[in-house]
C-alpha cells in the first residue's frame, strides 16, 4: 500500500514540472518572439547616485490689492513648440528617467486628479474656466477613437473601415495657448506678468491630408498647475546638474511667444481682421505698447 502511494506521489510530482517547464519554455518563446521584458534598472546610469529630493515648494506671489493696481492690460499668446527657443516644453516625445514633455505632465496629472481641465463650453471659445471636466469628457479627449482604412484580406482590392482607441500622443501637441494679465502694482513700482491659464493645442488636418488649423482642447487654471510644474524636470542647456522645472520656465519668460488678442471692445482676436504677415505686424505693434507704457513711467 505504502508503494502505491509513493508510486502516486511521485507521478504527480513530475507532471506539475512537466507543466512548470512547458509554461516557461513558452514564456521564453514568447520573449523571444517579440515581447520585450519590463526594464529593470541594474547599474547606475551615471557619475553619481542622485539623491536630491525632487519635491520643490512653490514660490508664492506677492500679495497684490485691487487699490495697488494702476494699470492692467489681458493678452492671449501662443508658444509654438516647433520654435528652438521652446523645444525643452516639446521634448523628449518619449518619457525618460528624469525628464518628459510639458504635455506629457498635463496628461499623467490629469488621470492623478491633481489639476482640473476646463472644457471651451457650448460656444468652443469659453477661456473662463467655467466649465470643468468630467473624467469621462478628459477619456475621451486622451484616448479619442481613430478611423482608418486597411485592406480587406478576404476580399483583395476591397478597403474596411476599422475604428481603434489611440492614446493622444505629446508629439502631436504642437502649440499651447497662454492668458496672461500684465499689471503695473504702484505700491512697489513694479510691473508684473501673471500668467492665468494655459491650454494645449492640436494640428488638425483634412481628409486630404491638408491642414486645417489649430485645436483648442481645454484649458487649465495656471496658479493650480504651478504646483505640479514645480515638480517636473526640464532640460537645462546651461548645467545638467542644476535641476529646471517647468515653473521656472514660465516663471522667467525663457519662452518665446506671440501675441493673438488683447481685450478690445469687439472681444475679437488679431486674425478676425487681419492676416498673414498682416497679423504679426499687429501682434508687434501691441508688444510694443506693452514695453512703451512700462518705459515711459520712468524719467532718467
Amino acid at each position: 500500500m505504502n508503494t502505491i502511494v509513493t508510486y502516486a506521489t511521485t507521478l504527480l510530482f513530475m507532471i506539475a514540472f512537466v507543466f512548470s517547464s512547458e509554461a516557461q519554455t513558452e514564456d521564453q518563446n514568447e520573449t523571444d518572439q517579440g515581447g520585450m521584458p519590463e526594464p529593470q534598472q541594474t547599474v547606475l546610469d551615471g557619475a553619481y547616485v542622485k539623491e536630491h529630493n525632487p519635491t520643490k515648494r512653490v514660490i508664492p506671489y506677492p500679495h497684490l490689492r485691487e487699490a495697488d493696481v494702476m494699470w492692467a492690460k489681458r493678452v492671449w499668446q501662443v508658444i509654438d513648440l516647433r520654435e528652438k527657443m521652446n523645444h525643452p516644453l516639446y521634448f523628449p516625445l518619449e518619457e525618460i528617467e528624469d525628464r518628459k514633455s510639458l504635455f506629457q505632465v498635463i496628461i499623467d496629472e490629469l488621470e492623478n486628479g491633481a489639476i482640473t481641465a476646463y472644457s471651451l463650453g457650448p460656444t468652443e471659445d469659453d477661456d473662463e474656466f467655467r466649465y470643468p471636466m468630467t473624467e469621462d469628457m478628459i477619456d475621451s479627449l486622451l484616448y479619442p477613437e481613430v478611423t482608418n482604412q486597411i485592406p480587406d484580406m478576404d476580399n483583395p482590392g476591397n478597403m474596411i473601415t476599422v475604428t481603434n482607441v489611440q492614446k493622444l500622443q505629446s508629439r502631436t501637441i504642437t502649440q499651447f495657448q497662454i492668458k496672461e494679465d500684465w499689471i503695473f502694482d504702484k505700491q512697489r513700482s513694479e510691473r508684473y506678468v501673471r500668467i492665468i491659464g494655459i491650454a494645449p493645442m492640436k494640428e488638425e488636418y483634412n481628409d486630404d491630408g491638408s491642414k486645417r488649423g489649430y485645436k483648442t482642447l481645454f484649458w487649465l487654471y495656471f496658479p493650480q498647475c504651478r504646483y505640479v510644474f514645480a515638480n517636473h524636470s526640464t532640460f537645462n542647456k546651461s548645467n545638467d546638474a542644476q535641476r529646471l522645472t517647468y515653473e521656472d520656465f514660465f516663471q522667467k519668460r525663457m519662452f518665446s511667444s506671440y501675441i493673438i488678442k488683447e481685450a478690445n471692445v469687439y472681444d475679437r482676436s488679431i486674425l478676425s481682421y487681419a492676416k498673414g504677415i498682416d497679423a504679426l505686424v499687429e501682434a508687434k505693434e501691441i508688444k510694443q505698447e506693452l514695453f512703451i507704457m512700462e518705459h515711459d513711467l520712468w524719467h532718467y
